[in-house]
């Protein structure tokens, strides 16, 4: 109580004695708690409504608005002529104007800033600054998306009001907002009726883009045309979840999300598709830089075309094909196009779209919600392989939709007229209404994208087996490892019972003893496959490391993690890598893209062209096939001043392009122990008269421990110039195909008495894709989960190209790693 009465002795004398009797009363002392109560609770609500509730957010709004009632004048393009800053004045009046009568914006509004104006009758692009408190910031982007339109009052009875509609505006991505008045990086340009107009970044292509820069690229043309804009190359620091380096274009002058036309980063082929088209007269281009990485940036041009007047079209004849604007190009935003198609009364119509790219960024797998393709009443979008609609009339009605932002390839589609009642003259019709082959039907593998060819199968016993889901499979496939059926049925009789690993020997073990660390098989195969990493007995399914050491782990080297405690499965890594982290898609033919496969190389006989590839695996030394060197009808192939080998090269009529290097040969080493008759240890390694310099379009593959696995069923790319089909010619552009790794139990039945351990079977059963003469010597390219490549195999032999039951011969690398290594020291 002392503290009490402490606070009590400078009362009133008076007041004293009542004090010392029996101090306060119960509701005296209630009264003073609870107004200490209330003035705290004051207190703490005008900290939080000074500190935390009016706490203020600076935001930035970039948007556009029409001027309906004013002509454009050349002088609107000029920010720095009288017109632009008398008109620009007038439109931050009607702005402020605006905002006063919205409360969530006009007490906060700070400044506006016209950065622009284009046709349409005139339309301006503006920027706002508002200081918001934080409680009322998603209110105000609500209230600024919100279309309006204001009318300001002439000033005089001579002049006549000031319309503004469509006025929109959205938050700015912070790293587009110009921190300084630096202009070095802005640039305006205007197209030319018949020119193409080139720009690029700062010191393309001899240095960087500038380091922490904002840059754009105001791009015109003339009223009433669109533009293109195309990159020929491009080259920024790669795409990460940072989101650093980005080139963005805008289908306006203000660089507003809605309206983004494409985000770019990462670094493209130069034969990629990067050609993009506008919904009106002007594009925006922006380079954000927040890294100092090395990248030399893009070069690019740009075009006026007529804009379109009609988009689609009435189609009548029996067969023909229709496309989405401007295709293989990007199809432009904000466009809208309907075929009506008609065929002969007594005939059904059938749409095939060939390619079909309608892929956006950020929207769920299945929700056509931005651009799509209707047909029957059904929505198509996102990225589709082949597929057929079909009518149940005569007529049919195709409608393509592209909303204001991000656009993509677009589709190629086919028409043609069909008899109901026999769709597939001799042929099978999947239930998706492609037509195939009766030879395909029930034979195990699906040819229809939706199993139908292979659904309700009558098995053939003599040389099918029966799944349990009724699908028939050739009965060599069973008790193969492979799970073939799909149910696992096909391996579920075999020799080893269930829970049960069994061996590559044969010999079955319980599952609780594979990847154990213990060689349980005899053939180290239980340890072969394992995730983790244990030190284990050396077989030759296990990799050795440098010090002698055996690790479990299945293909540890190169894959970026360090699995051998000397690191030496890390070691020699600098291969298998592409300059270009994006790969276009094949469109209409299997053409290579430039750089794709920086290993492939050309190798011309003296006289004679191209005869044979062969894969880089050092700045010296190549890897190819020994039967290409064996002398043939009195001309000397094993004579290495007889060859001349093409690095870099893509076309084979442009030899002699920039990027492209010419070495002749130092030596030929054939493997001693290859058999001309039987192809077996088709291999052989050829030494460049001097080393070549690595670029983007030249680099070496990866070579494969003698341990490395490539599993059946794995997608493996096949390179080369070779013909396109049996009994052809060579093609000029490099070619690439992606096939599949074939069983080697399955190998060697389809081809008795044909295949060693020395050699594996890749391709399709089915046929359809192969290398062919030509293609001899060129590298099998298996890419692994870290996108690094290996060598797999050599392309060697086959029985005819791409034919069913056919499928092509490789040498397989993996055997002849330590013979490569004694050879060449690689």
């Amino acid at each position: 109580m002392n503290g009490f009465e402490e606070g009590l002795e400078f009362l009133p004398v008076n007041n004293t004695k009542k004090v010392e009797k029996g101090g306060l009363r119960p509701w005296v002392v209630l009264a003073i708690v609870l107004a200490i109560f209330l003035l705290s609770l004051t207190a703490g609500l005008l900290v939080w409504h000074f500190q935390y509730r009016d706490v203020r957010v600076q935001k930035v709004f970039n948007g556009y608005l029409r001027i309906t009632n004013e002509n454009f004048l050349d002088a609107y393009e000029n920010p720095n002529s009288t017109e632009f800053a008398e008109l620009a004045i007038k439109v931050k009046e009607a702005l402020k104007l605006l905002y006063s009568e919205i409360p969530v914006l006009g007490p906060y509004h700070k400044e506006s800033t016209v950065t622009a104006f284009s046709e349409g009758s005139i339309i301006a692009y503006y920027w706002s600054e508002f200081s918001i408190p934080s409680h009322l910031a998603e209110e105000a982007e609500r209230a600024m998306a919100k279309e309006r339109a204001i009318r300001l009052p002439p000033r005089t009875r001579t002049l006549h009001s000031f319309v503004l509609t469509s006025v929109v505006a959205f938050p700015t991505d912070p790293r587009t907002v110009q921190t300084t008045q630096d202009n070095r990086c802005r640039f305006a340009l205007h197209a030319r009726w018949g020119e193409i107009t080139r720009f690029s970044t700062p010191g393309f292509p001899d240095s960087p883009y500038p380091a922490f820069a904002r840059c754009q690229w105001t791009l015109r043309g003339d009223a009433n045309s669109v533009l293109g804009l195309t990159f020929r190359s491009f080259d920024v620091a790669a795409c990460d979840s940072r989101g650093n380096d980005r080139v963005i274009v805008y289908d306006t002058l203000s660089p507003v999300e809605p309206r983004t036309v494409v985000q770019l980063c990462g670094s493209y082929p130069p034969s990629y598709n990067l050609t993009f088209l506008s919904s009106q007269n002007v594009l925006l281009v922006t380079l954000i830089t927040n890294t100092e990485r090395r990248h030399p940036g893009f070069e690019a041009l740009f075009f006026q075309l007529p804009k379109m007047s009609s988009c689609g079209g009435y189609l009548r004849e029996a067969r023909g094909t229709f496309n989405s604007p401007y295709y293989p190009g990007h199809y432009p935003p904000n466009i809208n196009c309907t075929w009506d198609i008609e065929v002969p009364s007594n005939r059904n119509v059938k749409v095939s779209f060939k390619v079909f790219y309608l892929w956006e960024p950020n929207l769920p797998v299945g929700k056509c919600l931005k651009d799509f393709v209707e047909v029957n009443g059904e929505k198509y979008c996102g990225e589709k392989p082949q597929f057929v609609v079909t009518s149940k009339s005569n007529r049919i009605t195709v409608h393509f939709h592209s909303d204001q932002s991000y656009t993509d390839t677009g589709f190629l589609a086919e028409y043609m007229s069909y008899d109901s009642s026999d769709p597939c003259p001799g042929k099978f019709m999947c239930n998706t209404g492609r037509c195939i082959g009766n030879a395909l039907r029930c034979d195990g593998w699906a040819d229809c994208a939706d199993y139908s060819d292979e659904l309700n199968c009558q098995c053939n016993a003599t040389y099918q087996f029966t799944c349990k889901n009724k699908f028939c499979k050739p009965l060599y496939w069973v008790c193969d490892t492979v799970n073939d059926c799909g149910d696992n049925s096909d391996e579920l009789d075999c020799s080893c019972p269930a829970k049960t690993f069994r061996c590559g020997n044969g010999r079955c073990i319980p599952e609780s003893q594979r990847c154990d660390g213990k060689n349980n098989c005899g053939d180290g195969s239980d340890e072969a496959t394992c995730s983790s990493v244990a030190v284990v007995t050396c077989t030759k399914h296990t990799y050795r490391c440098q010090n002698g050491l055996c690790v479990s782990k299945s293909n540890p080297e190169c894959d970026g993690k360090k699995d051998c405690s000397d690191g030496s499965d890390e070691k020699n890594c600098d291969c298998g890598l592409r300059a270009f982290s994006r790969q276009s898609r094949v469109v209409g033919g299997k053409d290579a893209d430039e750089g794709e496969w920086p290993w492939q190389v050309s190798l011309h006989a003296l006289g004679q062209g191209h005869l044979c590839g062969a894969s880089l695996i050092s700045p010296s030394w190549m890897v190819s096939a020994a039967h290409c060197f064996a002398d043939d009808r009195g001309f000397k192939y094993s004579d290495h001043t007889m060859w001349k080998a093409f690095l870099g090269l893509h076309d084979q009529s442009k030899r002699s392009a920039s990027g492209v290097q010419e070495r002749g040969l130092k030596r030929i080493i054939s493997h001693p122990s290859f058999n001309d008759f039987t192809f077996d240890y088709d291999i052989a390694l050829l030494e460049l008269e001097r080393p070549v310099e690595y670029s983007s379009t030249v680099r070496p593959i990866c070579l494969p421990d003698s341990s490395h696995v490539f599993p059946s069923g794995k997608a493996i790319w096949v390179t080369g110039w070779g013909h396109t089909y049996e009994g052809g010619s060579v093609v000029l552009i490099l070619q690439k195909g992606e096939i599949r790794v074939i069983n080697q139990t399955t190998c060697e039945k389809l081809m008795p008495q044909q295949i060693t351990p020395r050699m594996m079977c890749v391709g399709y059963l089915s046929g359809g894709v192969d290398a062919c003469q030509g293609d001899s010597g060129g590298p099998l390219s298996s890419v692994e989960e870290d996108g690094r490549i290996f060598q797999a195999g050599v392309v060697s032999w086959g029985e005819g190209c791409a034919q069913k039951d056919k499928p092509g011969v490789y040498t397989r690398l993996p055997l002849f790693r330590d013979w490569i290594k004694e050879q060449t020291g690689v």
